[in-house]
This record gives C-alpha cells, structure tokens and sequence, in this order.
C-alpha cells in the first residue's frame, strides 16, 4: 500500500541525513539542522525515488537527490516559519526551530540546510559531472527567484496588499511557492536517467497545485493535533485561498480534477507509474 511505500522512503531519506549530519561538529546550528530535518511525509524525496525508480536509476544513486530536496524543502520552513515571515511557533507538532533555540541559530541552520542540499545533489555518486551540474542548476531555479523564493514573495506582498488575489494570481503564486520544488522531485528521476522529464513535469504540475488546494481545505476544517501546525490561519488573516475563492466543494472538485490530469500524464508509462498515481491521490486524501 501507498503510505507503507511513503514510510519506507521517509525511513530511508532520515537514515541519510543522519549519516550525513553525523560527520559535522555538533554545534547549536547542526542540532537545529537535525532537529528540522526529522519527521514530516518526505512526499519530495519519495518523487525523487519513485520516478528514478521508474527509469531505472539505482536506490544508491537516488538517495542523494531525495535527500538534497528535502533538505532543501526544510531549510525553506524553518524560514517560513520565523517571525518576520508566517511567525508560527508549532512545526510538525513540535516547536520550530527558533522557539526551540532563537532566531539567529534559525537563520543560520536554515542557511546551512540551503547549502547542504547543493552539496547532496553535486556529490559525485549523484551521476556524471552533467547529470549533476543539471540537477543543481534545475534545483536553483526551483527554489530561487524563479521558483520558490519568488512565492513566498507573492505571497507576502499580497498580505500587505489592500485588494485580494485573484484565483489565476493564486494559481501563479502557488506554481513558485509549493509547486516549484514537487516539480523539480518528480522529474529528478528522468534527469538522473537522461530521459525526458516532460511527462513527469506535467504530472507534477497538477500534483502540486493538487497539494496546495488540499492544504487550503485542511486549514479550514482539518485537526490541528494531526496537521502537528496552527490552523485556519488564512481566515484570520482575510487572506485570499482556493477555498475562499471557490468555497469547499468547489475547492475540492477541482483538486480531484488535477488529480485526474496528473494519473493522465502518466499514461506513456503504463502500470509502472501506478505507485506515482496513488501519491497523487493521497496529496487530496492526507490529514496533515
């Protein structure tokens, strides 16, 4: 089953970090590094393996990629998290990293995790010195201004703003913020194989827009103790979402429509990709 297969990915990219982490001196920054880089679904590095998988490319090989986005994803929460951005105190169901030390080790641990995903990804058992310049370069505009970073920044000049997005600007900003780096994960595979990521990039484009709509349905009606973080955040801050925009059904029903588009792109890859479609149905199907 799907969240059996997701939990052996999780098992085996925190196995990593811990070999990984283990070999530097253990100061407050590193601490923090661990600390944030535990727990969590792994649903990046899963991509990253499921579709080397599907292309033939060894766990071995794999594992560093996984392992780099999801540093790279962590680093990116304990910066979301911290008080001159989202200001939340609870990550996980434990407390972020700049409660559990201060602000300064946060900045600096999620500055390291930045810095240790490129290193992950560059390491030579990555693949060939082209295979990893593309991983690395295809990973920076992911996150950079092109990508993530660009929105987190949409994001937070439309809090500032006096009017409210509209459900295409939400799209846009939702495509940089989360979707960015889910796409970069699924089509890891097919770069680490030298194939065509194009199938993987149009799943993963609706897999990621999929992810956010679910996360907007959860911080409406979804358990606290099971998301481990604050909900209903938007609301409290009058803050366009699909759901404000399209309601809860609607929301929903467009979140099933993308699933269907993303199971669709799959079709060259036959039964094969089956474990890729049931992560995207699990994307709409999660409590956290």
């Amino acid at each position: 089953m799907f969240p059996e297969r997701l939990a052996r990915a999780a098992e085996r990219i925190q196995r990593h970090f811990d070999q990984v982490l283990r070999d530097l001196d253990q100061v407050p920054v590193v601490q923090a590094m661990a600390y944030a880089t535990q727990g969590g679904k792994r649903l990046r590095g899963f991509l990253v393996l499921e579709s080397a998988r599907l292309h033939g490319v060894a766990p071995g090989q794999a594992i560093w990629p996984a392992t780099a986005i999801e540093a790279l994803h962590a680093y990116s929460l304990v910066h979301d998290d911290l008080p001159c951005m989202d200001d939340d105190d609870l990550r996980r169901g434990r407390p972020t990293v700049h409660v559990k030390w201060d602000e300064a080790v946060a900045v600096l641990a999620g500055d390291a995790l930045q810095s240790l995903a490129f290193e992950l990804v560059s390491h030579p058992e990555s693949g060939s010195a082209e295979i990893r310049a593309e991983l690395a370069l295809s990973l920076a505009r992911a996150s950079g201004a092109q990508g993530m970073v660009l929105g987190q920044a949409l994001d937070m000049a439309a809090e500032a703003a006096s009017e409210a997005l509209t459900l295409d600007q939400i799209t846009m900003l939702q495509a940089g913020k989360t979707g960015a780096l889910i796409q970069w994960s699924a089509c890891a595979g097919a770069r680490l194989a030298g194939c065509d990521p194009e199938p993987l990039r149009q799943y993963a484009g609706a897999l990621g827009l999929a992810f956010q709509i679910a996360d907007d349905i959860l911080d409406v009606e979804g358990d606290a103790d099971k998301a481990g973080k604050r909900l209903q955040k938007d609301a409290e801050a009058n803050k366009a979402t699909f759901v404000s925009l399209l309601g809860l059904d609607g929301a929903r029903a467009r979140a099933s429509d993308l699933i269907e588009q993303a199971s669709a792109a799959l079709d060259s890859y036959g039964s094969e990709a089956e474990t890729l479609r049931a992560a995207a149905r699990f994307v709409i199907a999660r409590e956290s």
